[in-house]
């Protein structure tokens, strides 16, 4: 239990900082994108401010971070309780709002600080009543399920985002969470993990699943960065990562509290989402606006 505790939270420093290093190549390439009228029709950043985002050496630093922490978050997945592990590693919301602090010179208010403050505590009370992770053996339908979700959300999602705009830096940012809590359930049941079986690995579902969600979810993430706050953007995103996944770990893969506990790991995770909420509900007007708005001297000087 404690070595994938500190799995973890080794993952979530890396997923926060790179979120805020992330931010700064995004929001440094849409607004130059910007500046030369390269926006969609409904004011959302275009295919080239994203790909000329990803360039940057901000963003490339901030992906390396990325999958060093899906690594170890992938690794804590299958030592924790999914309840558990995902909320941990979501906790990188506290990171990137201190980071931004820093790098992107917000002011954060004294509810965001509160907000911060409840998922902290609400993470020691997860911590507390956490029990021994459930298994991952599931029928291969699951997985097929999985795989044909992952699609749905990540395809159709995009498409959507594309057609609201600068008004879906929150919808960005939940899918985006989507994305990373099915990628959580995947690697968690993928088959020919222990023991190691190439043939098992490659034939399953899941494993595409994985890929498709952490691709599509990376990408959300990064169009939601561009056009909206970065922290209410990555706390939209705490609730897509930890919620489904928690109900899905507990309702069909086993996870459990310890015993006599389970009131309190209700209390943790019910008070760690509401905290995640809070900070975006709070955070957002202190957010960037949408790149297309975005060029108020008070604005750029707080991101460059």
């Amino acid at each position: 239990m404690l070595i994938g505790l500190l799995t973890a939270v080794v993952a979530s420093i890396c997923y926060g900082t790179g979120s805020v290093l992330q931010a700064v190549g995004s929001r440094k390439s849409a607004r130059r994108e910007a500046a030369a009228g390269l926006t969609t029709q409904h004011g959302g950043p275009s295919l080239s401010s994203t790909a000329k985002a990803a360039m940057t050496w901000e963003f490339i630093v901030g992906t390396v971070l990325d999958f060093v922490g899906f690594g170890l978050g992938a690794l804590a997945a299958r030592m924790l309780p999914l309840f558990l592990s995902q909320t941990v590693i979501s906790a990188n919301l506290v990171v990137t709002a201190v980071l931004s602090v820093r790098m992107l010179g917000i002011r954060l208010t004294r509810a965001e600080w509160t907000s911060i403050g409840v998922v902290c505590s609400a993470l020691v009370l997860l911590a507390t009543a956490a029990g021994a992770e459930g298994g991952g053996h599931t029928p291969i339908a699951t997985h097929w399920w999985l795989l044909a979700v992952s699609l749905l959300l990540m395809v159709g999602g995009t498409v959507v985002v594309r057609l609201l705009g600068a008004r879906a830096a929150i919808l960005a940012g939940l899918l985006s969470g989507l994305g990373f809590g099915a990628l959580g359930v995947g690697v968690r049941v993928l088959n020919g993990v222990d023991p190691f079986d190439p043939g098992a690995l490659l034939t399953d579902p899941a494993l595409y699943a994985v890929l498709v969600a952490g691709v599509g979810g990376m990408y959300l993430h990064t169009v939601a960065l561009q056009i909206g706050s970065v922290n209410g953007a990555t706390a939209a995103l705490v609730v897509g990562e930890t919620v489904l996944p928690g109900m899905i770990g507990v309702l069909w893969l086993g996870d459990a509290s310890r015993p006599g506990f389970a009131w309190l790991a209700v209390v943790g995770f019910v008070l760690a989402v509401a905290g995640a909420v809070a900070v975006a509900w709070f955070g957002e007007p202190e957010g960037g606006p949408s790149p297309a708005v975005a060029n108020e001297p008070g604005e750029l000087a707080r991101i460059g």
